[in-house]
Order: structure tokens, then C-alpha cells, then sequence
């Protein structure tokens, strides 16, 4: 039988466990709101860039805009995962997808330079095998997004420049619903020339249409790279919007787990501690017996 101190330790233990677990799902909640703010103050500036592109190319002199060559030789892949854990399977699905998309994307998979940003996710990369060329770590808030955004941009320029690689995908989670996350796939380069083509056909919203001075090579790449960074930047603040929600999903069950624990070790207290208060009755009725009536 278990000493009623022990139980009342665990009991202690439980309760302080229990506060942690509260304190850890109050604070992916209010994360979960700041990256999906973050990802709806993303929408102006995307709306921006892309007028900037329809601007641009109403003043293309005819077909600068071309599919060119693309090699198939090599391909840069970015997976989006943690730093930190207590998030269920969140890393797993998304290296998981990643693996099975890049498997049956083609008969040929081509050379894979494959970026991390979490050392979670690398380590299961490395585990099936993959080789990870660079891994960042995940930021902890909004701040530090821009800075890890800016990052990646200058490591996809080596490669366009230095590894000849045309072809970038980014794989990321993303919120579904209020407290579940789904896996998506983004091709970041080469750019959508339908896309492009839709923007140039787009009505300009008002009467009358902008104008611009810089050349149009220089103009036309440095709007590309601010659509790039808007891509990079919505496919981190989902990340960590799916990231916090699977963290207050998992100390959902750790609190609901704690709490029936708790319960069972309150009725094993109390149900020794009565134990305890009958057997100090009975010896005191005992002894009463035993003065009242001597041998």
C-alpha cells in the first residue's frame, strides 16, 4: 500500500505539471493570432507587388517575358518545420510529404540541395537520407521573420547563381480549421508564366496608369524578388501558425490526460487518507475498550 505521502507528492506534481501544460497552450494560442495577423497583413503588400508586375509588363516591348530553358539536372528544395517539440507529428508530416512529393514528381529525381529552417525537420531529412546543405533555425516570433526570409532569398540567389538551380519548391504546414494543420507545396521559382500572363491582362483599377524610369530589366527582377519574398514570408507565418496550433492541440490531450490522472490520484489520497483516520479511530476506540473493561 502506498504511503499517503507519496500520493500527496504525486498529487503536488501533477498540479505543478498541469499549470506548465495550461500556461504552454495559452501562450501557442495567442502565437497561433499573431502569425495569422501576420499572413493578413501580408495580402496589401502582395496586391502591391503584383500592380507593380502589371505595370511592368503592359510596358514589355514584345515577349521579354519568355519560358526559356529550365535545367532538370538539379533542384533546390526549402522545408518549413521546429525548432521545439510538444507539436505531435508536425515535423514528421511535413518531411514525410515533402519526400513523397519530390518521389513522385518525376520518373528522374534530379539532385535534391535541400534547405531546413528547424533542426527538427533536418534531423528526420538526414534520417531518411537526405543530405541537408543548411539548416536555420526557426524564429521564435513575428520579428524575427523578416530576417530569416532575407536569408533564404540570398541562399536561393547562390544557388540560381553558383549551382545552376532553376527549379526551387518550398513545403510547409498551414493551418486547417481552428486547431488542425494541412501540408502544402509552393513552387518559388521558376516564376508562373501564366501567372504573369493573367496579371498583364488584368484591367489597371483606375483611369489613369503609372508610369516608371528605372530600366526594365532592373524594375521587372527586383519586383520578382519582392513576390519571392512574399511567397517565403506566407509559407513561414503559416509554418508557425500550424506549428502553435498543433502545440495547443497536444497540450490539449496532455491537460485532459493530467487531469484524469490527477482525479485518480485525489480519490487514492483521499481513500488512504480515510484508511488512516478509521485505523487511528479504532485504536482509539480499542483502547477505550481496554481501559473501561481490564482483563
Amino acid at each position: 500500500m502506498k504511503n499517503i505521502e507519496t500520493i500527496r507528492r504525486r498529487v503536488q506534481g501533477a498540479e505543478d505539471l498541469l499549470s506548465v501544460v495550461k500556461t504552454m497552450k495559452g501562450l501557442a494560442a495567442v502565437n497561433v493570432r499573431h502569425f495569422e495577423r501576420a499572413v493578413e497583413s501580408l495580402s496589401e503588400y502582395s496586391r502591391t507587388v503584383e500592380l507593380g508586375l502589371q505595370i511592368v509588363l503592359s510596358a514589355q516591348e514584345g515577349g521579354r517575358v519568355g519560358g526559356g530553358r529550365i535545367s532538370e539536372d538539379r533542384r533546390g528544395v526549402v522545408i518549413f518545420g521546429s525548432d521545439q517539440g510538444m507539436c505531435g507529428q508536425f515535423n514528421e508530416r511535413i518531411v514525410d510529404y515533402a519526400l513523397q512529393a519530390q518521389e513522385s514528381d518525376t520518373d528522374r529525381i534530379p539532385a535534391v540541395s535541400l534547405l531546413t529552417v528547424g533542426s527538427r525537420v533536418a534531423a528526420l531529412s538526414l534520417d531518411a537520407g537526405q543530405e541537408v546543405e543548411m539548416i536555420l533555425d526557426a524564429p521564435g516570433g513575428v520579428a524575427g521573420m523578416e530576417p530569416l526570409v532575407q536569408e533564404l532569398l540570398f541562399h536561393i540567389e547562390g544557388w540560381r547563381n553558383q549551382d545552376d538551380i532553376d527549379q526551387v519548391l518550398v513545403y510547409h504546414n498551414h493551418p486547417v480549421g481552428t486547431a488542425g494543420y494541412g501540408q502544402n507545396s509552393v513552387q518559388l521559382l521558376p516564376v508562373d508564366l501564366e501567372w504573369l500572363r493573367s496579371l498583364e491582362r488584368q484591367r489597371w483599377p483606375s483611369r489613369g496608369l503609372p508610369t516608371f524610369t528605372m530600366e526594365w530589366d532592373q524594375l521587372f527582377a527586383a519586383l520578382i524578388r519582392q513576390q519571392m519574398f512574399v511567397v517565403l514570408f506566407r509559407a513561414c507565418a503559416e509554418s508557425l501558425a500550424a506549428e502553435n496550433a498543433a502545440r495547443v492541440a497536444a497540450m490539449q490531450n496532455a491537460e485532459s490526460n493530467i487531469e484524469d490522472r490527477l482525479a485518480e490520484l485525489e480519490w487514492e489520497y483521499h481513500r488512504q487518507r480515510q484508511n488512516q483516520i478509521d485505523a487511528e479511530l479504532l485504536d482509539i476506540v480499542s483502547g477505550f475498550d481496554a481501559v473501561m473493561n481490564p482483563a
